[in-house]
């Protein structure tokens, strides 16, 4: 009698739902990131008129338009600088300035560290403020107690998330920088120079996450698990931080992936309320001088970051609620 072949683990892995999941997730993230490449390449050309000759201006002569449109590849098809192009951004030859002839990798080197630190920390502070926040309002507001508390906390929160940031960040330069003169508002110099700029960003994500996750707290709170705990006469600390507090986490960590996103993009504006010099200033000052391959490459950063935030967030979830890969296999 021969015996029987053992094919299970293969087969196990193959039909895992966290592999399908993660399978997916890598093919959307690839499939978009081509999408995000097709159109950033595609916007230097649909712009009318000959970026060269805006760049260099009206005065140049010709000559020189025709030199510089063949030393970044302009004069030839199509097909072929799209493939130029996404060899450049496969191996981080993005080109070079109009403007300033330096490498556009260079420029962006240069200013993306200023950038991250800016979301980074202003992505951190609207964590810091939002959990215990969201937290404590909950805990008040629970079973329908002190309306005049969530009424308060609820309006509040939606003026505040609703208000642009570059226009939170222009009423802070007017009253703490100029008007109290306590802190610094234009550059980066120092841990002083953060905090308007990180205030501005963080001041509405910090509003929404914090409203969001009152919601889900008060969700949780009315589980059997929660009424367990407490039937077994735990600390109330240990109750909503240790077994409420992880529960509610699913959909606050989705929005707070969404709210990074969001800051990334909007350190565009803030950065030029505050001159701060990373890639928002940057891509500002490019499009007014009319030096499109800094600008398409910034883009280009911005959309990666985005989507590089979504897949993280989408892999923190497939690890904090291992349900969420099966419920979608």
């Amino acid at each position: 009698m021969t015996s029987p072949t053992t094919t299970g683990p293969a087969t196990s892995v193959l039909d895992s739902p966290a592999l399908r999941f993660a399978v997916r997730r890598l093919t959307r993230f690839i499939v978009s990131l081509w999408v995000l490449v097709t159109a950033a390449f595609g916007m230097i050309h649909l712009i009318p008129g000959d970026p060269v000759r805006a760049a260099l201006g009206i005065t140049a002569s010709q000559a020189l338009v025709d030199q510089r449109r063949h030393a970044l590849g302009l004069d030839q098809p199509l097909i072929v600088q799209y493939r130029h192009f996404l060899t450049g951004v496969l191996t981080g030859d993005l080109d070079v300035s109009l403007t300033s002839q330096l490498p556009v990798t260079t420029i962006i080197g240069e200013g993306m560290p200023a950038t991250l630190e800016l979301a980074v920390a202003a992505f951190g502070l609207a964590i810091v403020i939002a959990i215990p926040v969201g937290t404590l309002m909950a805990v008040l507001t629970r079973g329908g107690r002190a309306r005049q508390t969530e009424l308060a906390f609820t309006t509040t929160s939606v003026v505040l998330g609703s208000i642009p940031n570059f226009v939170v960040g222009v009423v802070l330069v007017w009253l703490v920088g100029v008007n109290l003169h306590w802190l610094p508002v234009a550059g980066k110099s120092g841990a002083a120079s953060f905090v308007l700029p990180v205030v501005a960003l963080a001041i509405g994500p910090a509003a929404i996450l914090s409203r969001i996750l009152r919601v889900e707290l008060l969700a949780v709170l009315q589980a059997d698990f929660v009424r367990t705990a407490r039937a077994k006469r735990l600390p109330a600390a240990a109750v909503y931080v240790k077994h409420a507090l992880p529960n509610a986490l699913t959909s606050a960590i989705t929005l707070g992936g969404l709210l990074l996103s969001g800051m990334v993009a909007g350190t565009v504006l803030v950065e030029n309320v505050f001159a701060w010099p990373g890639l928002g200033s940057t891509i500002v000052s490019s499009i007014l001088g009319k030096d499109y391959p800094v600008v398409q490459s910034i883009v280009l950063v911005y959309g990666i970051g985005v989507l590089a935030v979504n897949l993280i967030v989408d892999v923190a979830l497939s690890l904090l609620d291992p349900r969420s890969t099966i419920r979608e296999t």
